[in-house]
């Protein structure tokens, strides 16, 4: 059996495990996922997003990381668990995919903004949701066709709709996470953008 590799020798940058241990997450763990998936690889950019769900009586926490290499995306998730067979412990699992940058298809920042009558240049909002798609998932959204004949008679005219790529989408909110979470998935946008369709 081959040796594990020697995750000690691969660094990241210092901004990204800051924000990795900021987000205080299991950061010794996901650190390690990112450099088993980045190995040699440079990060060029990155996004920190820790989020908080609630399952039925239970409060989950779980963490996604996006890692810009120059030829990759790489997208680590970690969740917990409860241990089923111990009762006693948790187990978390954690999964990393790399893209290349070429297969990426979109990059789409929704942006929220309340009250636009008042809206003030440069703000782009408090709450945005960043979609990144590679075709690994797409959502087809149907509706009935509609006819334009004002003759017909209403018969049958199938459907017709849209094909969306939706691979993984993140909701960033100013009032729950800081302005800076929101000023950062912006800037990681903007970079994702610039670095796919080469």
């Amino acid at each position: 059996m081959p040796a594990p590799a020697d995750l000690t020798a691969i660094t990241l940058p210092p901004a990204l495990t800051a924000d990795i241990e900021r987000a205080g997450y299991y950061p010794a763990l996901v650190a390690d996922v990112i450099k088993a998936a980045v190995g040699a690889e440079d990060v060029h950019g990155h996004l920190v997003h820790q989020e908080t769900t609630f399952d039925q009586d239970t409060v989950r926490r779980h963490i996604t990381v996006f890692a810009r290499t120059t030829t990759r995306l790489v997208v680590a998730h970690a969740d917990d668990y409860p241990d089923h067979f111990s009762g006693a412990q948790e187990i978390a699992t954690a999964t990393t995919e790399c893209i290349p940058l070429s297969n990426v298809r979109g990059v789409m920042l929704t942006h929220v903004v309340g009250d636009p009558s008042s809206y003030v240049p440069g703000s782009l909002g408090r709450e945005l949701t960043l979609t990144v798609g590679w075709g690994a998932v797409s959502r087809v959204d149907l509706l009935p066709a509609q006819c334009n004949d004002p003759e017909c008679d209403g018969g049958d005219h199938g459907y017709e709709g849209t094909v969306t790529s939706d691979d993984i989408a993140l909701r960033i909110s100013a009032e729950a996470e800081g302005r800076t979470a929101l000023d950062r998935a912006i800037e990681f946008a903007r970079d994702l953008s610039a670095s796919i369709g080469h």
